[in-house]
Order: C-alpha cells, then structure tokens, then sequence
C-alpha cells in the first residue's frame, strides 16, 4: 500500500501533465494531441516558409515570442523583416499592414487583444474592407487581422469583449472564429491564403487546451474552408449552433442531456461571415427546434442573426418552438470572479434553455 502510494505520488506530476493536456471533445480519429497555441503557431511557420510575401506584425510578436507565444520561434527562424515587433499603436501599425497589402505582400497583423482593435477601426472597416470594392475589384486586400477575442478571465470591461458581430457586419470582411486545434490551424493557412482581409478572431482561453489531430489535419497542405461549418455531434431532437469557446460547452451540455434522452445536434459555426445557413437550416428541418449559444452580447449578436436567417428562410416553417438565444449578460464585463462567472454562458444555461425549447 505505502508503495503504491509512493509510486503514485513520484507519478503525479505526469498526472497533472496528461489531465492539463486532456480534452473531451477531438475531430476523427487521432495521431497526436496539439494544443490550440501549437496549431496556431504550425500554421503561420507553414504559410511564411510558403510564401515569402507573408509576413507578421504587432505587439511583442517577435523577441518576445508574442503576449500569448502563438508567434513562438518565428522571429529567430524568419528575422526582423518577416516578423515585426511594432510600437504600441494600433491604428499606426494596422495602417503599415494594410498600406502593405495593398502593395502586394500578405500580412498579418496581430492584435495583443480585439479590444485594441477599436484604436485601429478604421483602418480595418474603412481602408481594408471596403477597398475591392471601392476599387471595382482592381485592388485587392489579403490581410488577416489576428488576436485574441471575446472574455477570458479577470480582466474586466474593458478587455472582454466579443467582436464577432462587430466585424461581421461589415460587407468586404471575412469573420472567421475557430474552436479547436484542426479548427484554428485550417482555417488560419485559408484565411492567409485568401484575397480578402480576413477576421480571425481567437480565444485566449483556448490556446492552452489540446486537442486531437489526425495525421491528415497536420499535412502541409490540410485548409479549411472559409465560411463552412462542422456538424460536431449528430443528434435528432434539438440543434445548437455555437462558435469559438462555446462549442465546448454545448457539447458538455448534450452529453448531459444525452443522459437524459435528449440528442443534441452541434454546429461548430467556424465562420461567422459568410455564415453557413444552409447547414443550419439543414439541421433545423431535422431536429425542429434551435438554440443558439454565444458569449457575446444579446441585441444584435450572431444568435440574433441567426434567428433571422431561420425566420427568413425554408427552415422556419419546421420548427416546433421558438428560438432560444444563450448570450453573455448584457452588461459591461465586471471583474469580480462571480460576477464575471454570472455573465457568462454556463453548460448549465445551455441545458436550461434546450429543456426550455423543448417544452421539458
């Protein structure tokens, strides 16, 4: 007994390692856990060596391997002139970036948080997205705008923000919002490689969380497409749409339901702008009842457009009951934890709201 326990404790340090790297929810069958942090990372390593007009700047994304690591190694492997670390001036640096893809060269301009992006608002709305058109499709814009969206944890009001439906009302934007590992490394390498000036907008919280990767999602050449969605879990009874961080959740609510006798259909949306609705509408005339889930605020949010788009289209004439919309409170972020915990999507929200839809 003594010795098992000894043997227990030497091991628990690996213990902790495996449960820090454990992750409920994997895409297919899988060769190798990655964190989101890593697929981020492979993915902007791959498309630099790719192609030599690509190039990173920001904050800190350079000596200090970036705020949050994602451009870890970059700047020893590609130098000061493919990785760029930029004074603290979000409209000055956003501005060179797209003056530069305007130029031809593709850049991506990294944000230390989307809540700084507002400094550099008009450089991505009036001078990146508007541009191609502006221009009768003569000039184009490939940039990606990246960074760290929505809440994480304790930084309050002023750096919790979910700018998906910000962005993603913008025509000349692409909004993209990936979830896991094979999510942000596809979707990362297509919105570089795109035309357009692309959102990309990430989720601090996630990068530290592994997932499972198939061989297939680690090649050179495995993208994904902007503006499909991934059906993360077949279910009859009720779909959840949901992006970024929140797909977690509503699967931890479906296994819970499904306990219950409740399946739960998953949409991982992927892309915010274009929005796949077909895949949507598909489900909905499948299940007949619909909740959307989000940590953005209520009024105007992706969940609202969604309900729109349902009500709109074919699908609506299936459903059995109204849409349910989870969202974040529609209040500034406070700082303290519990409150913080309060206005945000819980699993326990999601499962309320689905016993809700269906009359349970």
């Amino acid at each position: 007994m003594a010795s098992s326990l000894r043997s227990f404790l030497r091991s628990g340090k690996n213990v902790v390692l495996v449960l820090g790297r454990r992750r409920f929810h994997g895409s297919g069958s899988a060769a190798v856990q990655v964190t989101v942090r890593d697929a981020l990372n492979q993915a902007l390593d791959e498309e630099l060596e790719r192609d030599e007009r690509v190039f990173l700047m920001g904050e800190e994304v350079a000596q200090y391997d970036g705020a949050y690591k994602v451009s870890r190694g970059l700047w020893k492997k590609y130098g000061d002139k493919r990785i760029i670390d930029t004074p603290i001036s979000e409209m000055g640096f956003a501005g060179i970036a797209v003056g530069a893809a305007m130029a031809g060269l593709r850049p991506i301009c990294e944000f230390m948080t989307f809540n700084f992006s507002m400094q550099a608002i008009d450089q991505v709305i009036n001078s990146a997205a508007k541009t191609y058109y502006m221009s009768a499709g003569q000039q184009p814009v490939p940039i990606v705008f990246r960074g760290p969206n929505g809440a994480s944890a304790g930084v309050a009001a002023q750096h919790s923000q979910c700018f998906a439906a910000w962005y993603a009302h913008c025509p000349g934007l692409k909004v993209v919002s990936p979830w896991n590992s094979e999510d942000a490394r596809g979707l990362l390498k297509s919105a570089i490689r795109d035309d357009n000036p692309v959102v990309f907008l990430e989720n601090e919280l996630m990068y530290g969380v592994s997932f499972e990767m198939t061989e297939e999602s680690q090649s050179k050449d495995f993208t994904i497409p902007i503006g499909k969605a991934k059906v993360e879990r077949q279910g009859s009874h009720v779909t959840l749409v949901s992006h970024s961080r929140y797909v977690g959740h509503c699967l931890d609510a479906a296994a819970v339901l499904a306990k219950e006798g409740i399946e739960c259909e998953v949409i991982n949306l992927r892309t915010i702008r274009p929005m796949d609705v077909e895949s949507i509408e598909a489900s909905v005339m499948k299940t007949n009842h619909l909740v959307t889930v989000e940590g953005g605020w209520p009024q105007f949010g992706v969940g609202a457009e969604i309900c729109a788009r349902v009500m709109e289209g074919p699908a609506f004439n299936y459903l059995d009951a109204p849409v349910t919309r989870v969202t974040g409170v529609d209040i500034p972020m406070p700082y303290a934890k519990t409150l913080e915990e309060h206005s945000l999507p819980q699993v326990k929200d999601i499962i309320f709201s689905v016993k809700k839809t269906l009359n349970i």
